[in-house]
């Protein structure tokens, strides 16, 4: 196993793992704390194989792996736990639900297999947290996306895992749904306390759920830690898509101005004028503002044609492969991205009080799916 570069009792999944394939080698370790854990990489680096070898759903050629102080696999030991007995939740990409069943029994299928002393949620519980109880006795192929991925979670859920797995759960779905789930996946992580471990080839999914992120290139980790520090790190700038970069944010719709055309949108401590939407006062929406359409400014900027001069303060600045990532506390977290000699020009440290500069159409606003 690896050795911890942090307080061992918030360590709850360890693994040092190989596998080989012609003309690919999985070949990493590394350490998860009882939180989320993003899985980041480009297609082809390795990512579906370490989670499969997690579940169980894949065999190591060697290695180790512990969960929460339990060895489920160790080629040296000769333990390899069945995948039903390690008590994983996964979800797949395309949610993988049984078609001959209802929404019902999908979510029910695995609660009803796990004992009675080791049931943690219960299915209308569930149901209620993922916005699906209406959808219950619908049959599968008449549900959105959105609406599947969600099934999907309540049915991994209800089997009450000790770790959730989700192989690109948002990878099929459209900006709207993708926002909900991710609002979702958030409200998990709140009242469940389920550890999560979260692959994605997506930097803005990643920055939107993620406080650990993990780094996969052809089949070897390249970084792992805190998510601002791993996404600004020098080998992960080589595969990822800074330019897509966008902030996927909880908001809150106060109100409508059919005059001008324009909603008024509470994100944070925030009160931001955003494009109009058909949500109503009071409904809570997601946001998504991409980096590079955030102007900072020191001090209150004149008079300009962006309706939006937000104050906020300067929590990182990283700076990797030509572009500065800045990491900004409206209330609620927001990354902009500044080249590195505007970032020298505004002097851009940690404390420094600057005001955030957003165009109203820079502003895209989504209806949480709960319909």
């Amino acid at each position: 196993m690896p050795e911890s570069n942090g307080n061992q009792t918030d360590i709850f999944l360890q693994f040092d793992v190989r596998k080989a394939y012609q003309g690919f080698t999985l070949n990493c370790a590394g350490q998860f704390d009882h939180g989320i854990t993003a899985v980041f990489g480009p297609s082809g680096s390795g990512k579906t194989t370490l989670l499969d070898c997690v579940s169980g759903m894949l065999s190591p050629d060697e290695g180790d792996i512990e969960v929460n102080g339990s060895v489920v696999y160790s080629s040296s030991s000769k333990v390899n736990v069945p995948p039903e007995k390690r008590r994983f939740g996964y979800v797949f990409q395309q949610g993988a639900l049984f078609p001959h069943m209802s929404v019902r029994d999908n979510v029910e299928y695995g609660y009803k297999l796990t004992p009675r002393a080791e049931r943690e949620f219960e299915p209308a519980d569930l149901a209620d947290l993922l916005a699906i109880s209406h959808l219950l006795d619908r049959g599968i192929a008449n549900l959105s996306g959105g609406e599947r991925q969600r099934v999907a979670l309540a049915r991994a859920l209800a089997s009450s895992p000790r770790l959730l797995l989700m192989d690109e759960p948002l990878a099929s779905l459209d900006a709207a749904h993708r926002a909900s789930i991710l609002t979702h996946l958030k409200s998990i992580s709140e009242h469940l306390a389920v550890p999560m471990v979260f692959v994605s080839h997506s930097l803005s999914e990643v920055l939107a759920l993620a406080p650990r992120m993990f780094a996969l290139d052809w089949g070897k980790m390249v970084a792992y830690g805190d998510t601002p520090e791993v996404m600004s790190h020098p080998l992960v700038a080589r595969i990822a898509d800074y330019g897509t970069l966008e902030n996927i944010l909880s908001a809150q719709v106060l109100g409508q101005d059919n005059e001008d055309g324009t909603s008024r949108l509470a994100i944070g401590d925030a009160v931001l004028v955003g494009p109009p939407t058909d949500s109503i006062p009071g409904e809570s929406v997601s946001a998504s503002i991409r980096s590079g359409d955030i102007i900072l400014s020191l001090g209150v900027p004149p008079l300009t044609s962006a309706r939006n001069a937000v104050p906020a303060v300067v929590r990182e600045v990283r700076e990797t492969e030509g572009r500065v990532l800045v990491y900004l506390d409206m209330g609620e977290m927001i990354v902009a991205e500044v080249t590195p000699g505007s970032a020298r020009q505004l002097d851009l440290k940690r404390g420094r009080d600057v005001h955030l500069v957003i165009k109203t159409n820079s502003i895209l606003t989504f209806r949480l799916d709960t319909g």
